[in-house]
């Protein structure tokens, strides 16, 4: 193993990378065998890169002709990762040394694109969306490098010239990234250009304010996170090699050379945030190459899957913003997969086992990774196994006591080639199915058949399943269908959280959170639940990118992107979670006024709203102290502060108590004569006036903050005691009593006067009602709430039960406390 760790150093691997490369049993003989077939021991890095690349692709069938290929490498005439891609596709149907001339044509060789080229096509292509470019800046830069990417006469170009010169033509058409490129200062900018319409326009828009358009914020595009890296370099439909020839004809004849993909999953639970890069990656991937996407249940086990998760999963992609072309199950073809596993057991590729699960994993080799050996029941007569599977399917046996297994190679490395099962027996009712079947297949079995029967072109998987890529494609062959194929991206997940169903299950059981949906986890209905909008969630996912790397995200990161979204689309109202009663003592007890305030200052797309303002009135308990300080700027006894959207400041005159000694109110003066120094700080306030429905009462306000102390509760390194040990106890306050002024009524009533809000209250899906409480929060209402589209359009506020949660924090008073 030294001798070959060595060797591979040669190429340019870090040792660390060489030790793993000549561990692995079939890396370390296909990239031994390539770099003897160079004749060569000394290697540039590219190129030796380039032949680490080549190895890690080399099947039987995949590459039949490696050893010519590493030798144009090694020669230079293969010197790029596109070459190399066209250079194994050639392969597969060609014999290159036979002919070399067209091997040349098809990969490249000799062909020099100068830097005047690249620069030329370039300026022609971004001179196509220039207009674009110029309206969208950066955001559009994805799109148009995708353009690029595909332009024809760039194909063997430099990759890495090219995309320095795409950003330089970039940058000098739009110049450096400034506030323009930030999507909070965009929408800033619009709001300002709306400024200049005429008073005509304005008064036409005020008039219609009650039902306004819905502000609107979207991510990055899709097509930027499809335009570099491995995932832009991807086959064409047809290109994938078949075991015959047909296949690829009558997959091309069903697809018409379209992008087909789909997303997978087993509804066995909710879909999380690692779900929304899947979803993602998959849709996006079709929708980009103008294809189209399937939703998929992956349901092959009775045991644990449910209708409600059916339902939730396909409500979830839609509210994402994605539609699938077609709604399919596994479930849908269990008679085809059982045919063909027939087809298998004929062939002499599939047979019975009554091994127990000890049994088998002795024989693979047990803990001690020892030698592996058949069972007795391997090379059992197929007439035996067919027989056999016949008693299973005719419920002749009970769970476990017989399985079909993929007869595969044992000697192979890879232990998904170790005859997994195919087949098992369970006696459970299927929610779609109910009780036809007693055999199931497995997901070895069934994934890469159903995809096969769909003609899918791309099966987009997470890293996990590499090792299962080779058996996919061993069953796909060994039945004579059509092989897609399959390519691994990096998985997602965020830190301070757990994703496990049956972890989930006992946090809900020893009571640490209040159901499946608690906002305080990062299943995908939680977030909705908490109010995260899902062009946030998006634009996560889409900032990271598609790679191979495995990823946990600091959830700040998330965050950030939530906090970006609701800067743009949610309205700003005042509210008080702690209330004390300010009596106005200079002001008489009918005084009443009608504020205008903006839903959102500086923005006058949102519209405005009237608030009144009267001789009582609460402000929160976190703006008033009674011993003064310098660095505090809020209300003290005789000290002077702002309130929101009124003009003059009031100043603390009196503390009086209740008999237990707390505040039962403040009387201020309201300082309405002569001429009085600016306030140098405002505060939010909500006016006493039941008249004008003012306070809206707030049932319950909850806060929440992680629910695990550790980035990872599950590392027991770092949480010996395990993840429940590792549960925050203080992640969720709640607070009774709030108030918030009558702008929030008017936010609720705006929505429930459009189409789409009228009928998601009918499903009383609330998460949409979002709202800023200025210097606390962003918050939504929670499914708790009680009120309908009735007593809202009734006014009826004093009937509802509204019930909110804290979707996150203000960015910059995250940490303040003056």
């Amino acid at each position: 193993m030294d001798n070959l760790i060595s060797k591979f150093e040669l190429l340019g691997l870090a040792p660390v990378k060489a030790k793993e490369a000549a561990g692995n049993k079939k890396l370390a003989p296909a990239l031994n065998s390539i770099i003897d077939a160079t004749g060569k021991t000394d290697f540039d890095k590219s190129t030796g890169m380039l032949l680490y690349t080549l190895a890690t692709t080399v099947s039987k069938d995949k590459t039949p002709h490696a050893d010519y290929v590493a030798r144009a490498i090694s020669a230079g005439r293969i010197a790029s990762a596109e070459q190399l891609s066209a250079a194994t596709r050639f392969c597969t149907k060609n014999n290159p040394a036979e002919n070399e001339q067209s091997f040349d044509e098809a990969c490249g060789v000799g062909v020099v694109v100068s830097e005047q080229d690249i620069a030329g096509q370039i300026r022609s292509a971004i001179n196509d969306v220039k207009d674009t470019l110029l309206q969208e800046r950066y955001r559009g830069q994805g799109k148009a490098l995708g353009i690029v990417k595909k332009l024809p006469d760039l194909r063997w170009a430099d990759s890495g010239k090219v995309k320095s010169e795409f950003d330089a033509q970039i940058l000098a058409l739009l110049g450096p990234k400034d506030e323009r490129d930030d999507p909070a200062a965009a929408k800033k900018a619009a709001a300002a250009a709306k400024k200049a319409d005429s008073a005509a326009t304005r008064a036409q828009a005020s008039s219609a304010k009650e039902t306004p358009e819905p502000k609107k914020w979207e991510p990055a595009s899709l097509e930027g996170m499809f335009a570099e890296g491995d995932i832009s370099r991807l086959h064409k439909p047809g290109e994938n090699p078949q075991i015959h020839p047909q296949l690829v004809e009558q997959h091309l004849r069903a697809t018409k050379g379209k992008v087909i993909t789909r997303f997978p999953p087993e509804p066995n639970g909710y879909l999380h945030i690692g779900h929304a890069k899947a979803i993602n990656v998959n849709f996006g991937y079709a929708r980009a190459h103008g294809g189209t996407c399937n939703l998929r249940y992956d349901d092959t086990n009775p045991e644990t899957e449910e209708q409600e998760y059916v339902d939730s999963i396909l409500e979830t992609v839609r509210w994402l913003g994605f539609k699938p072309d077609k709604i399919l199950y596994s479930s849908d073809y269990f008679q085809e997969l059982y045919e063909l596993a027939v087809r298998l057991i004929e062939k002499g590729l599939g047979y019975i086992c009554h091994c127990t699960k000890e049994e088998m994993k002795k024989n693979r080799g047990g803990e001690e990774r020892g030698p592996r050996v058949a069972c007795q029941h391997r090379d059992r007569s197929i007439a035996e196994s067919l027989a056999e599977f016949q008693k299973m399917k005719e419920g002749r046996y009970a769970p476990h006591e017989a399985t079909l297994r993929m007869k595969m190679d044992l000697e192979d490395g890879n232990p998904q080639m170790w005859d997994p099962i195919a087949y098992r027996i369970l006696y459970s009712t299927h929610y779609r199915t109910g009780n036809e079947w007693c055999i199931y297949p497995t997901y070895d079995f069934a994934h890469c058949l159903c995809d096969s029967i769909e003609n899918i072109t791309h099966s987009l998987c997470t890293t996990e399943f590499i090792l299962a890529r080779q058996s996919y494609y061993w069953l796909c062959d060994a039945v004579d269908v059509y092989k897609p194929v399959q390519w691994e991206y990096g998985r997602l997940s965020v830190t301070n959280t757990v994703l496990s169903k049956r972890k989930l299950l006992k946090l809900r059981e020893k009571g640490f959170i209040m159901s499946l949906d608690d906002p305080r986890l990062y299943s995908l209905p939680a977030l909705r639940r908490r109010g995260v909008p899902p062009q946030a969630i998006n634009a996560f996912v889409r900032e990271l990118g598609v790679t191979t790397a495995k990823a946990t995200i600091d959830v700040v990161r998330l965050e950030n992107h939530i906090r970006d979204c609701l800067n743009e689309i949610a309205p700003r109202v005042m509210a008080v979670i702690n209330p004390v009663k300010v009596v106005l003592e200079n002001l008489p007890e009918a005084h009443f006024e009608e504020i205008e305030l903006p839903f959102k200052p500086r923005d006058s797309s949102f519209g405005t709203h009237r608030v009144p303002f009267t001789r009582v009135l609460y402000i929160d308990a976190s703006d008033f102290r009674e011993v003064d300080s310098a660095d505090y700027y809020r209300l003290a006894p005789n000290k002077t502060v702002g309130l929101q959207g009124i003009a003059h400041p009031i100043v603390c005159t009196d503390v009086r108590r209740n008999a237990d000694g707390s505040i039962a109110e403040l009387v201020c003066r309201y300082l309405n004569e002569g001429k009085q120094q600016k306030a140098k700080t405002y505060i939010q306030w909500v006016a006493d006036c039941p008249k004008a429905g003012s306070p809206v009462r707030l049932d319950e306000v909850r806060t929440f903050g992680q629910l695990f102390k550790h980035a990872d509760p599950s590392d027991e390194s770092a949480v010996p005691g395990g993840y429940l040990s590792d549960v925050n106890t203080d992640s969720l306050k709640l607070a009774k009593g709030a108030l918030v002024e009558t702008g929030f009524w008017e936010v609720i009533k705006r929505y429930a006067a459009t189409a789409a809000g009228k009928e998601e209250l009918g499903k009383h899906n609330v998460e949409s009602i979002r709202v800023q409480f200025m210097r606390i929060g962003y918050f939504t209402l929670d499914k708790d709430s009680e009120l309908s589209v009735s007593d809202i359009e009734g006014d009826n506020s004093g009937k509802t039960k509204l019930v909110v949660n804290r979707i996150v924090t203000l960015k910059e008073d995250s940490k303040k406390e003056a």
